[in-house]
């Protein structure tokens, strides 16, 4: 894929994973991070240039018709979108955890807004001959974590649609569908997880992402998540093709 001269447009871009890709994307292409807080998207793109910030709640529904509107009117287009943005509880099964107000805020944001917002933007991706759709979600879609359980389950869905998706426009459009699937990584998002600790930096996060969409790998496994796919999981291509046929 060709990964210049392109309109970005990455979801939770003023932090962590979502950041680095902008720093490894912006010189050569217009990146747009989206995401709730205006001055920490303004501080993220502070002395970078081909960044640009716009304030949206991507769970809300109003917001992303703005979002929609504002790509629309001020870029005049968008080639990749990134869905990036993310949220997780810290917290273990059980009859007082409050597991179902939880897992309904995670799956509105990890789950639900990406569905929403892709298909949003599906037309004016379909009108460039280079365009993707960028997935993050992350090594507990392929093994749930104990300390993560519904963020798990949530995770695991957007691999479930992301790999329906990319099966359906692949059909009849150009786009392509990318998946970026992390182990535990160092931003502020896992410290209560020990990614300070144990996490790999968000720039080398980035920078497989970089080289997935130079090379046409669609299911980009970082770290761990590569280890522990051809452990347990390498055969899971062969059993969509069986359901799909």
């Amino acid at each position: 894929m060709n990964i210049t001269n392109n309109i970005i447009l990455i979801t939770g871009g003023g932090s962590g994973i979502g950041l680095e890709i902008a720093k490894a994307l912006h010189t050569s292409n217009k990146v747009i991070i989206a995401g709730r807080n205006k001055a920490k998207l303004d501080a993220a793109s502070a002395g970078l240039e081909n960044i640009f910030t716009i304030q949206a709640d991507i769970t809300d529904e109003k917001d992303v018709e703005r979002l929609v509107e504002e790509i629309k009117v001020s870029f005049g287009g968008l080639n990749i979108l990134i869905n990036n943005a993310g949220h997780a509880y810290v917290y273990t099964l059980s009859d007082t955890s409050d597991t179902y107000h939880k897992a309904t805020a995670e799956f509105e944001t990890n789950y639900f807004a990406p569905i929403r917002l892709t298909e949003k933007l599906l037309p004016l991706l379909k009108k460039q001959e280079n365009a993707a759709v960028v997935n993050v979600s992350s090594i507990v879609a392929l093994a749930p974590g104990s300390h993560l359980p519904t963020y798990s389950d949530s995770k695991a869905a957007l691999h479930s649609y992301t790999k329906l998706l990319r099966y359906e426009l692949a059909k009849d459009t150009p786009i392509k569908v990318f998946e970026l699937m992390p182990p535990l990584v160092n931003t502020d998002f896992s410290v209560e997880i020990g990614g300070r600790e144990n996490g790999i930096p968000a720039s080398e996060v980035a920078e497989n992402l970089v080289k997935g969409l130079l090379e046409d790998t669609y299911e980009i496994r970082v770290g761990n998540t590569e280890v522990l796919y051809s452990s347990f999981f390498a055969d899971s291509e062969g059993a969509f093709d069986v359901m799909n046929q």
